[in-house]
This record gives C-alpha cells, structure tokens and sequence, in this order.
C-alpha cells in the first residue's frame, strides 16, 4: 500500500456541528471546561447528557471575549436540565408548574354576578380553568408535606430556579437540594397517579 493509499485509508474525524464547535470555543476562553470531555480523535467536545453541556453560553461583542466580549449563559428550565430525573419525576413537575401557572394569571377582570330569570348567574368573576388550577394547584402542594420538600419543589418548578441558586440561598449542599426536589416530585408523581405510593422515597 503506497503512502498516499494510506492516509487516504486513514479515518478523519467528522466535523463538530457548528454551535458545538461555539460552545466548546466559547467554554476554552472562559476556563469552563468541566462540561468538555475528549473525543476518540482527541478534540474537545460537549460532555452529551449533562446539564451543564446543556447551557448555552452567549458572548457579546461578535461572540469574542478577546475584544472585550460579555459572556452570559442563557437559562436553562431545570426539570431538563437535571438528566437524573425520572421520566414521572419531570412530567409531575411540569405538571404542577402549569397549574401554578395557570392559577398566577392576572388581567382577569372580576365582574358583577347578575340574576337570571331562571335564578341561574351569567357573568363570572374569575375564569373557571384559572379557579380549577388554583385548586389543583393547592392540593398538589399539600401532597409535599414537608415544608423544606415544599419549598424547594416550589422554588424550581415554579420560581424556575436552578438547583445551584437554591443551595446558595438555603446553604444546603446541591446534592441535598437535588434530594429534596426529588422527593418532592415522586410525591407529586403519586398524588397525580403516575406512580405508586411504596415507590417513593
């Protein structure tokens, strides 16, 4: 085989996608290569799964912290972020948020009960699916029990606020946080009937 056979035989790597090959540049500058892991061509690459890999880093300036670039990580929704959710984990917790959501509505405009002939009420004060949300939404929140599961269930789904943010304001650990909100989502999870009851904790 001569020389030139070979390297043509030799295996070169598959181009990064263009916003990874950003993400992975953008990590090199900024010294955040926790999220970087080496491929089998030995190149960095996003560590596929994780949720820091998930974050999105932006940086001003034409994308270059060289000349002056701001970098800024976009939000990440924490019940995708967090990979060691369970499927019933995530679902019972974007569950609650809705119905968090729902109830929160404002712009509703209260309006006068009036009298029909029939003695039936026309009219309405507060729209009915944002009533019904506010009560689910309350009976889910008594399910969780624990004030401390409570409060962190609440603080994420609802607050939308990252795992990190909460073990700084609680002064807990994140795998403490992260415990927390877990059990918090498997109650959740049993009360909208997605999973059994023994199967928590």
């Amino acid at each position: 085989m001569s020389k030139k056979t070979a390297q043509k035989a030799k295996v070169k790597p598959p181009k990064l996608p263009r916003d990874e090959a950003e993400q992975v540049r953008i990590r090199k500058e900024v010294g955040h290569d926790f999220a970087l892991k080496d491929d089998r061509f030995g190149r960095k690459r996003l560590a596929a799964g994780t949720a820091e890999a998930r974050r999105v880093y932006e940086v001003s300036n034409d994308g270059y912290t060289s000349t002056g670039g701001i970098v800024r990580v976009r939000t990440i929704d924490p019940l995708t972020g967090i990979t060691s959710l369970t499927h019933q984990q995530r679902e019972a917790g974007l569950r609650y948020r809705e119905d968090f959501r729902i109830s929160q509505q404002d712009g509703v405009k209260a309006t006068t009960w009036t009298e029909r002939v029939d003695g039936g009420r026309t009219g309405g004060g507060v729209a009915d699916r944002i009533l019904s949300a506010g009560r689910a939404h309350a009976n889910a929140s008594k399910a969780l029990v624990h004030w401390e599961v409570a409060g962190v269930v609440q603080k994420v789904c609802c607050m939308g606020e990252s795992v990190k943010s909460v073990a700084e304001e609680t002064g807990e650990g994140r795998d403490v946080v992260t415990k927390l909100l877990k059990v918090g989502l498997d109650l959740l999870a049993v009360h909208y009937g997605m999973m059994l009851a023994r199967r928590v904790g």
